[in-house]
């Protein structure tokens, strides 16, 4: 038996037994009274069920845009009048007639104005409750869809953004091995092993929703090393961290384009020495990066526009929308500053 069923059938008796309490005429409840009205409100709620689930079917097709506000009404009103016929034949045949043994007049108390109209006020209340209840939960329905979609929408924009990222990312890399083999450098070897171990991180890793920050560390800085491979000592590379929950969760690859931004529009354009200072800290959830690059001033204008920026930027906007992102452009340096709240991430 489903739970739907169960439900229902759970309001329709609480129905039943509160009306039928009620209409207890005395202060002195008498089992065999009790009982006499439950007998006839379960004469009347026959009509009301039928009224009521056929209501919702009439809602179902208006919501659902099949029927149009004409047909609707229209419907209602029928259903209405054939209700109020209905449960006072009951009344006069069953209820009055058969359950208490008077006579009655059908035909008189069909066509009079005020038994209609207490009829009507009874089966309007009744379906109105009902139907209602029906909205509400209709309402909240919806909302549940539409925020599961728009969460289903956000992860696969997520997902397009990082599929974007990792081959942006390889094609660079690759781009950096290539030089190394053109001048047959003894560190085009090193730089492969180093490039398998950032390739088996964004195979294994960059598929979960989060990993712990300490990897996200480790993965700058053995990106910090290939790329190291590629210059002699007129780049200096500061890395510093400091982080008091190594096992503290963060997106995948958030933090790396900023680094990879740096190298490949600060340090590889660069003709004369150069550096690039990297700060992380993270201190009870909030994380504060910090990259800054030397650069020369006709690369400054294009900084921003690189596609790995500009994809960590929307990451941010869909995972961390409370986030801070401040980007200095100066003639001769290009600065980041990141602040993430950790504990508001979205998705």
């Amino acid at each position: 038996m489903s739970q739907r069923f169960l439900n229902h059938f759970a309001f329709w008796t609480l129905y039943v037994l509160y009306k039928s309490f009620l209409n207890i005429d005395s202060d002195l409840l008498m089992m065999d009274q009790f009982l006499l009205l439950v007998k006839i409100q379960l004469v009347f709620v026959s009509i009301k069920v039928l009224l009521v689930y056929t209501l919702f079917y009439v809602t179902d097709q208006y919501l659902l845009k099949r029927w149009s506000v004409l047909k609707t009404t229209l419907s209602v009103f029928v259903l209405f009048i054939a209700s109020i016929l209905g449960i006072m034949t009951l009344n006069q045949w069953i209820v009055i007639g058969w359950i208490q043994g008077q006579k009655t007049n059908l035909l008189e108390n069909i066509t009079s104005l005020q038994s209609i109209g207490y009829w009507f006020f009874i089966l309007a209340f009744v379906s109105g409750v009902a139907v209602s209840i029906k909205l509400i939960r209709y309402s909240f329905r919806q909302k549940i869809s539409e925020q599961e979609l728009l969460k289903k929408k956000l992860e696969l924009e997520l997902q397009f953004l990082k599929a974007q990222s990792n081959p942006h990312f390889l094609f660079n890399t690759l781009n950096n091995i290539y030089g190394l083999a053109r001048k047959n450098s003894d560190a085009t070897a090193d730089a492969v092993m180093k490039l398998s171990n950032l390739l088996r991180f964004m195979l294994y890793e960059t598929t979960h929703p989060s990993i712990e920050i300490e990897k996200e560390i480790q993965m700058i800085y053995d990106y910090i090393e290939l790329e190291k491979l590629r210059y002699s000592s007129k780049l200096q590379v500061i890395f510093h961290h400091e982080i008091d929950q190594s096992k503290k969760r963060i997106t995948p690859l958030l933090l790396l384009p900023f680094v990879e931004n740096a190298f490949k529009h600060g340090a590889s354009e660069s003709r004369f020495e150069s550096y690039i200072d990297i700060r992380l800290t993270l201190k009870n959830d909030l994380l504060f990066f910090e990259i800054k690059n030397s650069m020369e001033h006709q690369s400054a204008s294009d900084n921003e526009s690189k596609i790995g920026l500009k994809n960590v930027k929307r990451q941010l906007e869909l995972l961390y929308p409370n986030h801070q992102l401040d980007i200095d452009k100066q003639p001769n340096s290009f600065r980041v500053t990141l602040k993430i709240n950790l504990a508001d991430e979205k998705i």
